[in-house]
């Protein structure tokens, strides 16, 4: 270990302010653990054992797990020790599971299995072993198990797994795409492509098949029905739903907050809530221009088609800012091609 990481590492083990400990942490993991890795680790892991700034030992946690490398078993007995740790348990699992492997799995089976521990603690045991062993444990249950409930911890499938010896699962199928996404036809297509190309780069990085994001798929016809007799849509944004609907599709661009987020088919009519009805009574809101659907927001902030300009199948893109008192929209664009087009530039 090198001077300059011992000085840093006293430096932060003396610190009892917390703004400044994150501060002096950030510092130590971006000066060098690209160099010297392993002492990094080092000193972390030192201090989620020791530290005294407590909140800051589980806290520190994730990092550990970033840095330490898929296979490094010299950290496993840290990590078996630190699921035992109620404080550090939560990202402990993920490092044991790097380090361990399949030898980690009798170990998190007995925090999952524990009713003394919290259900977060236990729920992200059994949706880290999902991922890992690709077994369904996880199936229609949120991305983030720290909104699981008790009765959604499926312990006797885990259990029924253990006693057959912890089999691989066959994982899940991916969503339904239409073909025309790899073989594009017309220009219509090729932007879909092109837009499709950009979200591939996004769902390589999702790990969590449970809960796909970033993807433009098929949709429900009993969807398409009900869109079709509820409203008069452009037909350039009905080929859109019915054949790349959005499926948790966020898209960052200069233009935004917080990124856009595109509606698919099965969630648009409840996505009106809050600007054309309210979400609650289902009393229509008398502010609401009757002509306008909400398609996507970007931090709340609603873009709209204006369904009383159609025009050659499409129809421009409105915007407003939310909680403004008032609506005033203005064109964002053109059309909803031009909406696409826009966001396939970046």
């Amino acid at each position: 270990m090198s001077n300059t990481v011992v000085n840093l590492t006293d430096t932060l083990f003396a610190e009892k302010d917390g703004s400044k400990f994150a501060t002096l942490k950030d510092k130590l993991i971006r000066s060098y653990a690209g160099k010297d890795r392993q002492a990094v680790i080092a000193s972390l892991v030192r201090y989620a054992r020791e530290g005294q700034l407590l909140h800051w030992r589980g806290y520190l946690m994730a990092d550990i797990v970033r840095l330490v490398a898929p296979g490094e078993s010299v950290w496993r007995p840290f990590f078996e020790w630190a699921v035992t740790q109620p404080p550090l348990a939560y990202w402990a699992v993920d490092g044991l599971l790097a380090t361990a492997g399949r030898d980690a799995y009798p170990i998190l089976l007995v925090l999952a299995l524990n009713g003394d521990r919290s259900t977060e603690q236990r729920a992200k045991a059994i949706k880290s072993l999902a991922m890992y062993s690709r077994q369904p444990f996880d199936r229609e249950l949120p991305g983030d198990p720290g909104y699981w409930k008790p009765e959604q911890l499926r312990l006797t499938e885990l259990q029924a797994w253990q006693e057959q010896g912890y089999p691989d699962g066959a994982g899940y199928a991916p969503p339904q795409v239409h073909p025309s996404l790899l073989h594009p036809g017309n220009d219509f297509e090729k932007l879909m492509a092109r837009l499709d190309k950009q979200l591939e780069k996004k769902r390589r990085k999702n790990r969590d098949h449970a809960n796909p994001s970033d993807w433009l798929t098929v949709a429900d016809e009993k969807d398409m029905a009900y869109i079709r007799e509820r409203w008069t849509l452009p037909e350039v944004y009905l080929i859109f739903l019915q054949y790349y609907s959005p499926l948790k599709v966020t898209l960052t661009g200069p233009h935004f907050t917080e990124g856009l987020s595109l509606y698919g088919a099965h969630e648009l009519a409840e996505r009106q809530g809050g600007y054309a009805y309210n979400g609650i009574s289902g009393e229509p809101l008398a502010d609401w221009p009757s002509h306008l659907l909400v398609i996507g927001d970007d931090g709340a902030d609603p873009y709209c088609l204006d369904l009383s300009a159609i025009k050659d199948g499409d129809a421009p893109v409105l915007m407003a800012l939310h909680g403004q008192g008032d609506w005033d929209f203005e064109v964002y664009a053109e059309s909803f091609t031009e909406l696409i087009q826009e966001l396939v530039k970046g």
